[in-house]
């Protein structure tokens, strides 16, 4: 029984050893310098702000936890990721056939409930969708979509 404990201890000690280490591992948390935003109404804005900025924005609020390993390191990535996908923040960058693609892409996923994703709603239950939202979002890709297309 003593043996059992002391082994116990041990491991313990050497986990609490590497929690601590893992800290020290740099994490890539930086919001570059926002470009420009998609155009949207205030109300589309309001809710691609709640729901869709932090991961596909560079105005990204990084959460208590993006600071605490391993956890950060899955925040950044999903960020990073994110970002790739679709960056509000460098809109201007797209030219109308990006734009177009996106835009049906990102309406697809709402609709679907595939975004914001399924993880991301437990700790910001604001970013949640209601119908109301979704509607917004929608009215909101049509005319971004007629806006970079020019078509009526």
């Amino acid at each position: 029984m003593k043996k059992l404990t002391r082994v116990s201890l041990w491991s313990a000690a050497v986990l609490a050893g590497l929690f601590v280490a893992i800290q020290f591992v740099p994490v890539n948390r930086v919001n570059p310098p926002v470009e420009t935003d998609a155009p949207s109404t205030a109300e589309a804005h309001a809710v691609l702000k709640r729901a869709c900025y932090d991961c596909h924005s560079n105005e990204t609020v990084w959460p208590w936890y993006s600071h605490v390993a391993p956890v950060s390191w899955l925040v950044a990535r999903d960020v990073s990721k994110g970002r790739e996908e679709l960056n509000f923040s460098t809109w201007n960058r797209l030219d109308t056939q990006e734009r177009v693609k996106i835009l049906k892409k990102s309406w697809e996923e709402v609709q679907d409930g595939e975004m914001p994703l399924w993880f991301y709603l437990p700790p910001h239950p604001s970013a949640r969708l209601t119908a109301a939202d979704r509607e917004v979002l929608r009215a909101w890709s049509l005319v971004a979509h007629t806006q970079a297309t020019g078509a009526p």
